[in-house]
């Protein structure tokens, strides 16, 4: 994050010395670069998860936390920068809800990121116009609501395309990441567009293909022909408006002329991505605590009132 402040703020923090803020590129910042920050690079993934890197980035910022407490922690980087790290959770919690101002999470590398997809999202836009994109963003996602206008649809697809997984699993006798994968970002597009994007995986394979481009950021110039190639399988799906769909929320839901309607849609595909990886990981920690599975699928049927196959 970005603070304006004055510079008689940052003298007040703990610095970093020279040989920490080495240690901290080297076991917390280039691990996370080398594996994508806007969309994951596998080889680099597995190679992290053999060398155990999250856990020795993990060991470098409690070894920060207990040298200097809750911070945050100013280190120097090149060409003459310097970055609060975060270590406490309050600290977090406070940029959060300070941002765009004075925390604006709209950094010069965010915004040569999300360039290459969506220059005109919300994340990377400013004063008035950042305004108005999240005011479109909160009404057609209803942020302000604990559950979704149609999340009885949702619910209906989450349960249809996690048989569909389920199934196809047990045909290949294993839950891959490809088998999962497929099926999550078929429902992916489902809920987003509507059932008639529930096919095309071009559409998902373009943003991958840009969301890729992003993890170079300032380093890779722009693809302008698969920028349109994307922008125009994703309007079309937009102009269906397809009821049921976050896209027919998205026309019934009033606009400016600086709103970018579209340019809001990608940063919705990008969230789902975490998600899918968070579900099947926590899958993974299912199926190699069989307890835990247990005592999982006990909650849950309490709590739904029926019984969930996905956990047995």
């Amino acid at each position: 994050m970005n603070k304006t402040s004055p510079s008689g703020a940052r003298d007040l923090l703990p610095r970093m010395s020279v040989r920490e803020t080495l240690a901290v590129t080297a076991e917390v910042l280039a691990p996370t670069l080398a594996k994508g920050p806007i969309i994951r690079r596998p080889r680099a993934v597995g190679l992290a998860e053999r060398l155990e890197l999250d856990t020795r980035a993990v060991r470098r910022m409690q070894r920060l936390r207990d040298r200097y407490g809750s911070g945050p922690l100013l280190m120097r980087l090149p060409p003459g920068r310097q970055q609060a790290l975060i270590l406490d959770p309050e600290h977090v919690h406070r940029v959060l809800q300070g941002s765009p101002e004075p925390f604006s999470p709209a950094s010069s590398e965010k915004r040569a990121a999300l360039s290459h997809f969506e220059p005109q999202g919300v994340l990377v836009s400013r004063g008035g116009e950042r305004a108005d994109r999240r005011r479109f963003n909160e009404r057609v996602l209803d942020s302000d609501r604990p559950h979704h206008r149609l999340a009885e649809r949702f619910t209906a697809v989450v349960h249809e395309e996690a048989a569909g997984i389920r199934a196809a699993a047990g045909r290949a006798g294993e839950l891959s990441w490809p088998v999962f994968a497929g099926g999550w970002f078929r429902l992916v597009r489902r809920i987003v567009f509507g059932d008639g994007a529930k096919g095309d995986t071009a559409l998902t394979a373009l943003i991958n293909d840009l969301r890729s481009d992003g993890n170079w950021a300032f380093l890779k110039p722009q693809r302008r022909g698969v920028q349109r190639a994307f922008y125009r399988r994703l309007e079309g799906h937009l102009e269906r408006a397809e009821p049921g769909s976050l896209a027919g929320v998205m026309a019934q839901t009033p606009t400016s002329s600086v709103t970018a309607p579209e340019q809001q849609v990608p940063q919705w595909l990008f969230a789902f991505d975490p998600a899918g990886m968070a579900t099947f990981r926590a899958l993974a920690l299912l199926a190699a605590h069989r307890e835990a599975a247990a005592r999982a699928r006990e909650e849950v049927r309490a709590e739904a009132g029926a019984e969930v196959p996905n956990l047995t």
